[in-house]
């Protein structure tokens, strides 16, 4: 069984039943880093754009900034609040734009406290989160746009933070936010029991232009429960030692076979071999807490995705066969193609209209490639 349900996660999640969710595996949308576009505008005049004149158009084609009328604009920031042409109101139900991390924080926790009650008692709770530096530049008042900012595509998170009504934290320009640990320490504060603070190591991360510090190429995923006792299945990985087996093999080749000790197989083989059956599981290691995947965004249009890989280890321990994965902030549907993989029951939730029909479609053809 998989079902998506458009609308506000906090609401649909209300009205799910108590306790009828195995595992819950998500993402949910960073703070200050992109506008999904689900804002909808009341008042003012209908046949307006909302969007912000940055530079007049003819002057920006004579710069060569753009490649076209249509392109720049598509490229022009809409008004945050207020549009500055009509005096239309945006309305935006999307998490993510709160003007102060402490207000996402609250919110998105308010979120997982409905999930805490839709979730069993014997449920796991998996959390993918990056993190923000607080702008470093002075505030543009009302003409900021989230959405402009999120077409810069770096996903750095420094420069594209919108410092519309900034700040109230305290931090100093520059700082990292340190979001994902607050967001666990106040899950904690909650109730649930943080059970594993797990490292997504990104070989490939998006570069980064930055001068002054290290590019970013991690994000953490929270283990969390709701009591101490869970459905857990043991993972397991290659011992480190097979790999330098591997890459000793010509060595052992040439090992000598006429030993009075090999009975045909190099004594150095047969020694470590029997040396490390005995002290190690066959199956491999437990499994540690740095994950190394590589980033493999959907090829639609969802730029957020995260791979496959990154969700099948959480599920594969955290759900059992024929339980249900609830993914909140479902977007282009990565948990529901993996749980329908891995053959388990899928719920979503997502607000934008057109990622629900992308994800439906996704997770009915689950055997469409990513990049």
């Amino acid at each position: 069984m998989e079902k998506i349900i458009c609308g506000d996660c906090l609401e649909v999640l209300k009205d799910m039943e108590s306790e009828s969710v195995n595992c819950v595996m998500t993402s949910p949308p960073y703070w200050a880093l992109r506008d999904y576009g689900t804002a909808q505008w009341k008042g003012g005049d209908e046949k307006c754009d909302h969007k912000i004149d940055v530079q007049p158009r003819i002057e920006r084609k004579k710069q060569g900034l753009t490649g076209g009328l249509e392109y720049m604009k598509s490229q022009e920031p809409i008004y945050k609040d207020i549009c500055g042409k009509c005096g239309a109101k945006r309305i935006d139900q999307q998490l993510g734009l709160e003007p102060t991390f402490q207000e996402y924080i609250n919110s998105l926790c308010d979120i997982f406290d409905e999930v805490k009650r839709a979730l069993r008692k014997d449920g796991t709770c998996w959390v993918n989160m990056g993190d923000s530096y607080m702008p470093h530049g002075g505030s543009r008042g009302n003409k900021t746009s989230a959405g402009a900012d999120s077409l810069r595509k770096n996903y750095d998170m420094e420069e594209i933070a919108p410092k519309h009504k900034r700040d109230m934290s305290g931090l100093k320009a520059k700082c990292l936010c340190q979001i994902p640990s607050r967001f666990a320490i106040e899950m904690t504060n909650r109730g649930w029991i943080l059970r594993n603070e797990l490292i997504w190591y990104k070989p490939n991360c998006m570069p980064s232009s930055v001068k002054d510090r290290f590019t970013v190429d991690f994000e953490k995923i929270f283990f969390f429960t709701k009591k101490k006792k869970y459905w857990f299945e043991t993972q397991y990985e290659p011992h480190e030692w097979l790999e330098k087996e591997k890459r000793r093999k010509n060595f052992y080749k040439k090992v000598s076979y006429n030993s009075k000790y090999s009975n045909g197989v190099g004594a150095t083989q047969r020694f470590t071999e029997n040396a490390r059956s005995e002290r190690y599981n066959k199956e491999g290691r437990n499994k540690r807490c740095v994950w190394k995947i590589n980033t493999k965004p959907y090829a639609k249009a969802h730029f957020a995705a995260f791979p496959e890989k990154l969700v099948e280890t959480p599920i594969k321990a955290g759900c059992p066969k024929g339980g249900t994965v609830l993914d909140p902030f479902s977007g282009a549907g990565t948990t529901g193609v993996v749980a329908k993989k891995l053959g388990r029951n899928f719920i979503g939730i997502e607000l934008n209209p057109e990622y629900v029909k992308m994800a439906e479609k996704r997770i009915k053809d689950f055997g469409e490639v990513l990049i």
